[in-house]
C-alpha cells in the first residue's frame, strides 16, 4: 500500500479519531503486524502536540500461553503495576487508539471458562476505574491488516495479495478520499441529522421482524435518545470512536425486550466465530440460545455477569451501506457491525440519555442502562428485515423496509 495513502490513514486516526489536544497523553494497543504503521500513527499523535505516546504490543499466541500456563487466580489479579496505571488513566484522562490485526481465529482452542472465570474475577477490581473514565476519554478502535486476518478474508489469494485487498477494504470502508477530515464531517452530520429524526418521533419500542425467524420487541428508555457519528467527551471533545461507522444507535430499556432474534453473520469474539446462532429473549433477559459454532463461547458471553444476558444497544445500519455493499466478510466485528443491524449483549452507554452530562453515572443506569461487564455486538440485519418504531402516542411508524430506511 502506498505510503502516502497510509500517512492519511494514521492522520485520519489522530485527528478525526482521538482527537488528540496539545499535552494529552496517548497509549495505544497494536498486535506486532504492521509496526510501521503504528509508527506513523505515533508521529501523527506528536504532531498534533501528544506530550507523550505510549505503544502496548498486543500478540494472540502470547495469550493462548498465558491462558494455557497461568491459573486461573494469576489471570484474575490486577497487580500493582497494572492498578497504578488505571490511576494513572483517571488521573490524566489520555487518548486511547486500539488498533485491530487481530487473526478471527488467533484464540481457537484456548480454555474458554478458564478466560471468563479470570474476567469475573478481574472486572471488579477495574470497574470503578472504568467508571470514572466513563464519557470522559477520547478513545478510537481502527484496524490494519494481519497476514492470518488477509487469508481468512481472502482465501486462496497469495498472501501479499491478500494483504493489499484487505488494505484496500479497510481504507474504502474508512472513507479514505482525497480530503478524508471533510469527508468524515459531512458524514457525521449525515448520522446526526438521521438521529434527529428518530428522536423526534418518541419511540417507546421497536419491533423486528425477518424471514429468517427473526421476532423481536425491544422497549426505549423515555429519556433515550439515538447517536450516530462522533462523540463529544464531557470536556467539550469531539472525536470519532468507530473508523469506520455507519450507525445511528440508543441504548434500550433494560428488561424491556421479548421474542427470537436470529444472527445473520458469525460474531468473532475472543479470536474465536460464533456462527449460525439465534437468542431468545423474555422479560428483557436471554433465556434461551443455541450456536452451531462455539456455542460455548456464545453461553459464556450471556452468563458472564449478572447484566450480560440483557440488551445494550440497538443500533440501525441499512442494508445497502458501504460496508455491506463491498462485498467483504471481514469476520470482524468492528467492521461486520457496519455492515448490518446489530444488537449487543451487556453494557449499555450513559450518553445515550438525554443530557446525561447532567446526571451521574448510577441515575443514568437507574432510569434503564444496562451495566456488565461485556459489551458484545452481534449482526441481525437482513435484506428483508422490517422494523416498526411504536411510538408514544400510539402511532406506528415504519423505520426499516426490505432492509434499508424507510424514509
Amino acid at each position: 500500500m502506498e505510503k502516502a495513502r497510509l500517512e492519511k490513514y494514521a492522520h485520519l486516526i489522530a485527528k478525526c479519531g482521538v482527537n488528540v489536544q496539545e499535552g494529552q497523553e496517548v497509549f495505544v494497543t497494536a498486535g506486532l503486524d504492521q509496526p510501521a504503521f503504528v509508527q506513523m500513527v505515533v508521529e501523527e499523535c506528536y504532531k498534533l502536540g501528544a506530550s507523550r505516546v505510549v505503544v502496548d504490543w498486543d500478540y494472540q499466541p502470547l495469550a493462548k500461553l498465558h491462558n494455557k500456563y497461568c491459573s486461573v487466580e494469576t489471570l484474575g489479579e490486577l497487580t500493582g503495576y497494572q492498578k497504578a496505571r488505571w490511576e494513572h488513566y483517571v488521573e490524566k484522562i489520555p487518548c486511547r487508539i486500539y488498533i485491530d490485526s487481530d487473526d478471527p481465529d488467533g484464540l481457537a482452542g484456548i480454555d474458554q471458562d478458564k478466560m471468563l472465570k479470570a474476567q469475573q474475577m478481574r472486572y471488579p477490581l477495574i470497574k470503578g476505574y472504568r467508571d470514572q473514565l466513563e464519557n470522559r476519554e477520547q478513545w478510537c478502535i481502527a484496524g490494519v491488516p494481519g497476514a492470518a486476518w488477509a487469508k481468512k478474508v481472502f482465501p486462496g489469494v497469495p498472501e501479499e495479495e491478500a494483504m493489499e485487498k484487505l488494505w484496500e477494504a479497510i481504507l474504502t470502508s474508512s472513507r479514505l478520499t482525497e480530503d478524508p477530515i471533510a469527508e468524515w464531517e459531512a458524514h457525521d452530520a449525515d448520522l446526526m441529522a438521521r438521529c434527529d429524526y428518530l428522536n423526534s418521533l418518541g419511540i417507546e419500542k421497536l419491533h423486528y421482524t425477518s424471514s429468517n425467524g427473526t421476532d423481536l420487541t425491544v422497549g426505549m428508555i423515555p429519556e433515550g435518545v439515538f447517536r450516530g457519528g462522533g462523540d463529544t467527551s464531557l470536556s467539550g471533545i469531539f472525536f470519532n470512536p468507530n473508523i469506520p461507522t455507519e450507525e445511528c444507535f440508543i441504548t434500550p430499556m433494560r428488561g424491556q425486550a421479548e421474542g427470537v432474534v436470529h444472527a445473520s453473520m458469525p460474531l468473532s469474539r475472543e479470536g474465536q466465530l460464533i456462527e449460525n446462532f439465534w437468542i431468545r429473549f423474555h422479560e428483557g433477559k436471554a433465556v434461551e440460545w443455541h450456536a452451531d459454532k462455539n456455542e460455548n463461547l456464545l453461553a459464556n458471553i450471556i452468563n458472564a455477569d449478572e447484566g450480560s444476558a440483557y440488551l445494550g444497544e440497538c443500533a440501525l445500519i441499512p442494508y445497502d451501506s458501504p460496508i455491506r455493499n463491498s462485498g467483504v466478510m471481514f469476520y470482524n466485528t468492528l467492521y461486520d457491525e457496519n455492515a448490518a443491524c446489530h444488537l449487543a449483549l451487556g453494557m449499555g452507554f450513559a450518553d445515550c440519555i438525554r443530557d446525561f452530562d447532567k446526571k451521574t453515572l448510577e441515575e443514568c443506569r437507574a432510569l434503564g442502562v444496562n451495566d456488565s461487564m461485556v459489551h458484545v455486538d452481534f449482526m441481525i440485519g437482513t435484506e428483508d428485515l422490517n422494523i416498526d418504531a411504536v411510538t408514544r402516542d400510539g402511532r406506528t411508524v415504519p423505520v426499516f423496509r426490505n432492509g434499508n430506511w424507510a424514509e
